[in-house]
């Protein structure tokens, strides 16, 4: 089973970088305002609290969790992807997701092919989450849909940048 020591530091931010990444996709599909994107990154995170309690998750996803429960994780994912991510339309960043996506898919393939089908699932599940979370397109909480034709899309590009099926 894989862990932190499998990776190189770079490697590892790029690991770390991928949990977010599967939401910002998403939610540069379809932008939500203030509330939309306050929920979006609720579900992101219960995604990881989700990992954590899991008897189900695997040592990376585990290992994962844990460096997001301290200070230098969180710091070390979340400087890169604001490097990545600034500037552009959502269009872009969303690109710039689902490329870092696809990167960290052939990573974790490479370095930890025992863990890698339940990692990328969760990260899939995570995307799926994040798209769930807000409804697009209503108005004060009425009508809208749960997950927009945009948001649709670009769960189905998660899904081939983790080589997994739709």
């Amino acid at each position: 089973m894989a862990n932190k020591a499998n990776f190189t530091p770079e490697e590892w931010t790029k690991v770390l970088q991928s949990v977010m990444m599967a939401g910002v996709a998403v939610s540069a599909a379809e932008p939500s305002g203030l509330w939309g994107t306050l929920k979006e990154s609720m579900a992101a995170g219960r995604s990881l609290l989700e990992a954590k309690s899991d008897p189900g998750s695997n040592e990376l996803m585990k290992a994962v969790v844990a460096d997001f429960e301290t200070s230098e994780g969180r710091a070390a994912a979340s400087e890169g992807l604001k490097e990545k991510l600034k500037g552009g339309t959502p269009e872009e960043r969303k690109s710039k997701a689902i490329a870092a996506i696809r990167e960290a898919s052939s990573l974790i393939d490479s370095k930890a092919p025992g863990d890698a089908a339940a990692f990328k699932t969760w990260l899939r599940h995570t995307s799926q989450s994040v798209a769930e979370a807000s409804k697009e397109g209503g108005f004060l909480g009425f009508g809208g849909v749960r997950v927009s034709e945009a948001e649709k899309a670009t769960l189905a590009e998660v899904s081939d940048a983790l080589g997994l099926k739709s």
